[in-house]
C-alpha cells in the first residue's frame, strides 16, 4: 500500500509518497509511473494541499441500504448522482467556509472517494478495477435546507457546490480492497456515522463501469459512494473528522 499526497513547501508545489512522517517526493505525472526524486521532507514541515486535483467529483445519492431502510427507498436500478465542481474542493486542515448567501443549517457526509487512475469510457465491471489508482476520504458538505427550498426544482447543483463544499483527502491509498474499508464521521470527536463496504448498492467497481456508460471518467476524477445515516449539523467552531482505517483522517472545521 502506498498513500499519496500533494503539498506546498517553500513557494512550490510537489507530491510524493507518506512514509510514516516523512514524504519521499516525486516527480512527473502521479498517474503514470512517477519517480522518486530522492529528497524527502518531514510532514510537520508543509501544507497540504487535496491529494490531486479531479476535473469532476461524481457524488452519488440513495447508494446506502440504510439510508433506503430508514427513508422508505427504493432499491436504484442505476446509479443517480450530481457533480461537484472545482471551486468546491478543500483539503484538509483548511476551513469549510460559511455562504455569505445561506444562513440555514449545513450538514457533513462522510464517504469513500475512489479515484480514477486512468481514462475509461464505456467500461465493463470486470475491468473497472484497472482504472481504479486508489481511495480517498470524502466530506459531501451540503446546505441541506436549499435542496427543496423550491418546489419547481430540486437544488442539488446549489445545495452542493458552495467553495469548500468538497473536502477530500487528506491522501490517496493504493493497494486497497475497497469491500474490507469502512467510513466513519466524528463530530467533535463523538463517531456520528459509520458505513461498511457493503451497506452500499453500487460496489466502487460497479459504480466506475456503470458511471463510465454515462461520461468519460479522467485520471484524478472522484467518485464519492455515497454516505449512510447520522448526517448532522455543524455548528460554527465544530470539528469534522472522517475517518477510513488503512486511508487517514480528513479533519476540517466549520466557518
Amino acid at each position: 500500500m502506498t498513500r499519496w499526497l500533494r503539498f506546498a513547501y517553500e513557494g512550490r508545489e510537489g507530491f510524493g509518497a507518506l512514509d510514516g512522517e516523512s514524504i519521499a517526493v516525486h516527480s512527473g505525472d502521479l498517474f503514470d509511473m512517477p519517480a522518486p526524486t530522492g529528497e524527502t521532507l518531514p510532514l510537520a514541515a508543509v501544507t497540504l494541499l487535496t491529494p490531486c486535483a479531479p476535473q469532476k467529483m461524481v457524488c452519488l445519492w440513495n447508494n446506502s441500504r440504510a439510508v433506503a431502510a430508514k427513508n422508505n427507498l427504493t432499491e436504484p436500478l442505476e446509479p443517480l448522482y450530481f457533480l461537484k465542481a472545482p471551486s468546491a474542493y478543500l483539503a484538509g486542515g483548511q476551513t469549510i467556509p460559511r455562504p455569505a448567501s445561506y444562513d440555514g443549517r449545513v450538514i457533513y457526509e462522510a464517504e469513500l472517494g475512489v479515484v480514477i487512475g486512468k481514462r475509461c469510457s464505456g467500461v465493463d465491471e470486470a475491468a473497472a478495477a484497472d482504472h481504479i489508482f486508489g481511495y480517498t476520504c470524502v466530506n459531501d458538505v451540503t446546505a441541506l435546507e436549499l435542496l427543496f427550498k423550491d418546489p419547481s426544482f430540486p437544488q442539488w447543483t446549489r445545495a452542493k457546490n458552495f467553495d469548500g463544499f468538497g473536502p477530500f483527502g487528506p491522501v490517496i491509498a493504493t493497494g486497497l480492497d475497497a469491500q474490507a474499508l469502512t467510513v466513519k464521521a466524528l463530530l467533535d470527536g463523538r463517531e456520528r456515522q459509520s458505513q461498511a463496504a457493503d451497506d452500499m448498492f453500487f460496489s466502487p467497481a460497479k459504480l466506475v463501469s456503470l458511471i463510465s456508460r454515462d461520461m468519460t471518467l479522467l485520471p484524478g476524477d472522484i467518485i464519492a459512494c455515497g454516505t449512510t445515516v447520522g448526517a448532522l449539523p455543524m455548528k460554527p467552531g465544530a470539528k469534522i473528522e472522517i475517518v477510513i482505517d488503512g486511508v487517514g483522517t480528513l479533519s476540517n472545521v466549520m466557518g
